[in-house]
């Protein structure tokens, strides 16, 4: 399916008729596309883009997404026109798209430029939080009335990427420029530790069991590992290259981290702590998700603008599926 506009004109009424139901029917990867301002529809059942999304901005992209449980709504925090840190426009809404019609139907405006990057949707409080870096802070939004209800600070400045605890009552954000993770209590809305890292570091997640938080030294080739319970860096693991996203496999032994210049995936071994052996993929992994049902794991490709398709019980490559120019974050939609 060709690119549908968003610009508040109707598409071709038989595209739109021949996608809704497909998509009400079959779960979907997204993927975002800095590149040109887009998002993917991908199938994961043929492996092929399905349909994408225009995010009608100029000049600015969206880096990261998030989708509603019941898959009908996706969320794109507009970052800006550039790198974390580096000068450029900055960002200051997030697109709110109906999913079944393609359509942007809303957009939250944060009231000046925030730079606004990752996006989870709670699924315990009900609430979208949003890193927003030029504010040092993460903004609560009620994604009933899509109105800005809290800010929780982070007192760092590039808090670039938000994990949960899997009870959604805190949160750690990966602060890049500083080099450091803070540590949040998203109920009360306050910080409560900032961890030292490196002299910079990005991308964070969590195990399974909440026990761990991963984020990756941008100076050296390695992997920092915080315990959560002393809010301190326990241990390194050493990577094959410098690391970026990570993502743990649904059953807490294996956390996949990807490595852009070596162009592969790195796979350790969360009981030892050391990798056990890569994989092979295109240039520039950036982003790491676990499919829903514990059984692949998609890499978004930046430089070739491919998503891997990782099968997690042989660690093959099963397709490459192409999405947009410079493929970035990825977010499941059903």
């Amino acid at each position: 399916m060709g690119k549908l506009s968003l610009s508040g004109f109707a598409a071709p009424l038989v595209c739109l008729a021949l996608a809704v139901p497909a998509f009400a029917q079959t779960p979907a990867l997204i993927a975002v596309n800095q590149g040109d301002a887009t998002a993917s529809v991908i199938s994961p059942a043929s492996a092929r883009q399905t349909a994408t999304i225009a995010e009608d901005v100029t000049g600015v992209h969206a880096h990261e997404a998030a989708v509603s449980p019941d898959g009908r709504t996706l969320y794109l925090p507009v970052y800006g026109s550039t790198g974390v840190g580096k000068p450029g426009l900055d960002g200051h809404e997030m697109l709110v798209v109906d999913l079944p019609s393609r359509k942007i139907i809303h957009r939250v405006d944060f009231g000046h430029g925030v730079r606004p990057h990752c996006v989870i949707y709670d699924r315990n409080s009900g609430l979208l939080y949003v890193t927003t870096e030029l504010d040092e802070a993460v903004t609560v939004i009620d994604p009933k009335t899509l109105q800005i209800v809290a800010k929780i600070p982070t007192g760092q400045p590039q808090s670039h990427m938000l994990a949960l605890t899997h009870d959604g009552k805190r949160g750690y954000t990966a602060n890049v420029g500083p080099g450091t993770v803070s540590v949040l209590d998203m109920v009360a809305h306050k910080t409560l530790a900032v961890i030292p890292i490196s002299g910079e570091t990005q991308r964070i997640s969590i195990s399974p069991d909440d026990s761990m938080v991963f984020t990756s030294d941008q100076i050296k080739p390695r992997l920092a590992v915080i315990d959560t319970t002393t809010n301190k860096v326990k241990t390194w693991v050493a990577l094959p290259g410098t690391g970026y996203g990570t993502a743990s496999t649904h059953d807490g032994h294996w956390l996949l981290v990807a490595v852009p210049k070596a162009g592969e995936v790195a796979v350790v071994n969360l009981r030892t702590l050391k990798v056990e052996r890569t994989i092979a993929v295109p240039s520039a992994p950036q982003e790491v998700l676990v499919r829903p049902d514990g059984r692949v794991a998609y890499v978004s490709c930046n430089a070739s603008g491919k998503v891997a398709a990782i099968d997690l019980a042989t660690w093959k490559v099963e397709s490459l599926i192409s999405a947009g120019p410079g493929a970035d974050g990825l977010a499941w939609a059903k």
